[in-house]
């Protein structure tokens, strides 16, 4: 007998809205649907329609609470790109700075989040205290822990100042001291290897297909990575490297466990970057331009299109912007989020896995479903949901009456 268990839109296992609907034999996974769009916030038309550009780029921070360097680093780079502003080599290395301390934030607290999963809360509450000290650090250079408005259109807002580099290296020492406990809870732990070990496979083949990104795809030996491939801000300087869990292992299977030997290598590459770009950081302007009203006017003024990529900590985030002269505001503006395109390597991954790999298999992509809500519409009281021929349908509409 086959039956259908609802995990989700609300379900302990789940921190946001989302449904997956798994089919089942027995304790077997044998199919696995997936539908998102249990809420939608709206934020690229409001950010459509905000008085001037700048206040828009506070929105891109407020699309996801753990990435809110990465969607405004998208925004940036593409209006940058429009409007032909020069970024001072300073402020591009402030920048890469701040994108990796927010990547060491977001896999620690991933980290803690997988472990609650697996059910070992000690090991949550241990991960967390460890990640204190780079919130702390966010606070002292941003002002906040989370919501850091540091990104600006030819820049950043604050400067890394001389008082503040020692403090950033104490963390970074701490860090490397941390570095060997986590993996041995992580990766030598009985009971995680048993619950990881060849449990929610995505083989290198079907994350091409799907085109995984990110940590996921890298699990599975794809070697694909923003800041590698087409480097922007000061990462040229750095010659970053993709990394796959074989680097640890001498072996990719692209499992859990996997998932988190990337992760957890992630987090001391950003170590070794982030000291670099200390050491290496040139002096100068942190603006183009300090006087935000001409930095309004200037980019009021540009007319084209770009797409800004920035590799997030769940991976490659991409903003679409359309700057028209004399407009206002944005004439267009879309995201995707990595989550977007991760969701679809769930249904791999889950087939033929028990009931009670759900929530760590879930949890392994390291899923923003705020990054991904969709749209549905609501016209005469009568609901539709968008398919996918619709949106392409809509997508054309869209492109023609922008050509014109």
């Amino acid at each position: 007998m086959k039956y259908e268990i609802p995990v989700g839109p609300i379900h302990p296992a789940l921190k946001e809205p989302i449904l997956i609907k798994c089919t089942i034999e027995g304790e077997k996974i044998v199919d696995v649907d997936v539908i998102c769009s249990q809420n939608h916030r709206g934020i690229e038309w409001i950010g459509m329609n905000r008085n001037n550009p700048v206040q828009s780029l506070y929105l891109a921070e407020r699309i996801c609470g753990i990435c809110n360097i990465c969607h405004p680093a998208c925004l940036v780079l593409a209006v940058e790109e429009i409007a032909g502003i020069e970024v001072p080599e300073r402020a591009q290395y402030i920048r890469v700075i701040q994108a990796e301390l927010e990547r060491i934030h977001s896999h620690l607290l991933w980290a803690g989040v997988a472990a609650h999963e697996l059910g070992f809360d000690s090991l949550l509450h241990y991960v967390w205290m460890v990640r204190e000290k780079v919130m702390d650090i966010l606070e002292l250079i941003n002002g906040n822990r989370v919501t850091k408005a540091i990104m600006m259109y030819g820049g950043v807002r604050r400067d890394i100042k001389e008082e503040h580099v020692p403090k950033i290296k104490k963390m970074l020492e701490y860090y490397k001291e941390a570095f060997g406990k986590l993996a041995k809870l992580f990766l030598e732990d009985k009971t995680i290897k048993m619950r990881t070990r060849e449990i929610g496979i995505l083989t290198k083949e079907d994350a091409l297909k799907l085109a995984a990104v990110g940590p996921t795809a890298r699990a599975s030996g794809v070697k694909k990575d923003v800041r590698q491939d087409t480097p922007y801000f000061a990462y040229p300087d750095f010659e970053v490297k993709a990394i796959t869990p074989d680097t640890l292992t001498g072996e990719t299977i692209g499992d859990t466990y996997d998932r988190i030997v990337v992760r957890l290598l992630e987090v001391k590459q950003s170590i070794e970057i982030i000291e670099r770009a200390l050491d290496e950081m040139p002096p100068g302007d942190i603006l183009a331009e300090p006087k935000i009203i001409k930095l309004i006017n200037q980019i009021k003024k540009a007319e084209g299109e770009a797409i800004g990529r920035h590799e997030a900590p769940r991976g490659e985030d991409i903003h679409y912007v359309r700057l028209k002269s004399g407009f206002e505001y944005f004439y267009a503006w879309k995201v995707r989020a990595p989550t977007y395109i991760n969701i679809l390597s769930w249904r791999p991954m889950l087939l033929d896995m028990q009931i009670a790999d759900i929530p760590i298999v879930a949890a392994s992509i390291d899923p923003c479903i705020s990054c991904t809500n969709r749209v549905v519409v609501v016209k005469n009281g009568k609901e539709k949901t968008l398919t996918a021929d619709d949106l392409h349908r809509l997508s054309v509409q869209k492109t023609r009456r922008l050509m014109r």
